[in-house]
């Protein structure tokens, strides 16, 4: 994923203007899409299996709000922040501290289970992931937005 912390990238409310929305690749523009990064971020935590189900049931039921609004860029940022709830969550699962990468830029083996909470955390936003993912609103909206 590019690092997306450099704040925002795009002077655009995609909201307004779906149609310059990009789906891109993971999780690109979860940290620079707006109005969805605003709405999305705050919901979101990993810290523990509690603080992960309360997120990604506030994240789905946004998901759902953009859905019945038929709001593909809402819906795909949605899904966006519950895969790399997954994956946040699953790196602290397989590696101590989330360091994936020695001092000399090496990748680390992974251990199973490094830490058994963030684990339980990424299942659950696994489940809702896979819930959007598996959506066929969901599939049929991005096959649309594709094809514009």
């Amino acid at each position: 994923m590019p690092d997306d912390s450099g704040g925002p990238e795009y002077d655009v409310d995609f909201r307004e203007n779906p149609d310059e929305y990009e789906i891109g690749h993971g999780e690109e523009g979860v940290f620079k899409v707006e109005p969805y990064k605003s709405e999305l971020l705050p919901l979101w935590s990993y810290a523990d299996e509690e603080s992960a189900e309360d997120a990604a049931e506030a994240i789905y039921g946004r998901y759902e709000e953009y859905r019945e609004n038929d709001d593909f860029p809402g819906m795909d940022m949605a899904r966006k922040y519950l895969q790399m709830g997954y994956t946040r969550a699953m790196r602290y699962a397989k590696y101590p501290g989330g360091t994936k990468y020695g001092d000399d830029g090496e990748e680390l083996e992974p251990e199973e289970w490094a830490d058994e909470e963030k684990r339980e955390a990424a299942l659950v936003f696994e489940e809702h992931w896979e819930r959007v993912r598996e959506d066929e609103r969901y599939r049929d909206a991005k096959e649309r937005h594709r094809d514009q």
